[in-house]
């Protein structure tokens, strides 16, 4: 497993790190989260994803349980801050992080977060306010380091630009070979101020492995099929975008890759990216995609990739 560092920090996190986003959220049971977390570290990830809203808690708390076998300096662990988690409790306000901050560090039993991160941009609260919340999360010890998620580039900068405050070192954008929006403005912020990409959807939710086709209904025990874990995945499945996909079958195919590992493959030879998170309901889909790390694609591949994707690609 290739690691690499992450941002300015001071941590070396594996390339392909384990998320928990619509799975060990509730999309699939305890038995299978173990045994994928379990996968995880066989393959060598060492760099587990997870955040406070995922099942209210829910994916927290299972990680709780399940990494409490394996020594805390063993793994780098990452969560998340914004979505409601109550009525009343959401937001980035100085109040909500320290509140969000204590109740996740008990669900994951630990004293410690390595990567604490904004899930989106609080329009609500004062940018000062809710750095200096976090500057005093860093200071307390409960998160080593802070990063955002999906963030407006005029608000990192000003985040950037704020004397006295904890540093970003990284940003989790979705970004993939058909969503290459954070190319235009955030990638190259970033690359300017040592702020490392921690990449979500890589696969776009799985349409890369190339398991939908047109004109066909989604595999039974897809994730199209799952009312779990179905909802962000419609907007890929349109015939001209499926079809695009299908292209990309013989590439994979002369490069000696699963779909997954091209796509993989891919994204992790961008530039400032760190790391790609994969979601996971069976191990093998854990060893398989961690067999991307590490793959150089061919400048002919990559251009394949580009013929095959530019035309239905979301820039």
């Amino acid at each position: 497993m290739e690691h690499r560092r992450l941002g300015s920090s001071d941590l070396d996190v594996s390339v392909i790190a384990l998320g928990s986003w619509l799975t060990y959220s509730g999309g699939v049971g305890r038995e299978q989260t173990e045994a994928c977390t379990r996968a995880a570290f066989d393959a060598g990830i060492t760099f587990f994803d997870t955040a406070n809203v995922y099942g209210r808690g829910a994916a927290e708390s299972a990680w709780g349980e399940i990494l409490g076998a394996y020594p805390r300096d063993s793994y780098t662990l990452a969560t998340k801050v914004y979505f409601p988690m109550s009525a009343r409790d959401r937001g980035l306000s100085r109040a909500q992080i320290h509140k969000q901050i204590d109740a996740s560090l008990e669900r994951l039993q630990t004293d410690h977060v390595d990567l604490y991160q904004c899930h989106r941009y609080d329009d609500d609260t004062p940018l000062e306010e809710t750095m200096q919340a976090l500057t005093e999360v860093v200071e307390a010890g409960k998160a080593r380091w802070i990063g955002f998620s999906e963030w407006p580039p005029d608000r990192i900068q000003a985040a950037l630009d704020m004397p006295g405050v904890a540093r970003f070192v990284s940003s989790q954008p979705q970004y993939s070979a058909l969503w290459r929006a954070p190319e235009a403005e955030v990638i190259p912020l970033c690359e300017r101020h040592g702020i490392s990409q921690i990449v979500w959807s890589p696969l776009a939710q799985g349409v890369l492995t190339g398991k939908y086709r047109p004109g066909t209904p989604p595999p039974a025990g897809s994730r199209a099929t799952s009312s779990k874990m179905n909802r962000f995945i419609k907007q890929w499945l349109t015939d001209e975008m499926l079809a695009a996909v299908q292209l990309l079958q013989p590439v994979a195919d002369g490069a000696g890759l699963t779909m997954s590992q091209l796509a993989l493959a891919w994204v992790l030879g961008q530039p400032n990216v760190a790391a790609a998170i994969i979601g996971a309901s069976r191990p093998e889909q854990v060893h398989e995609n961690a067999a991307a790390a590490g793959v150089q694609l061919s400048e002919d591949v990559l251009r394949a990739i580009d013929d095959a994707l530019d035309p239905v690609a979301i820039r």
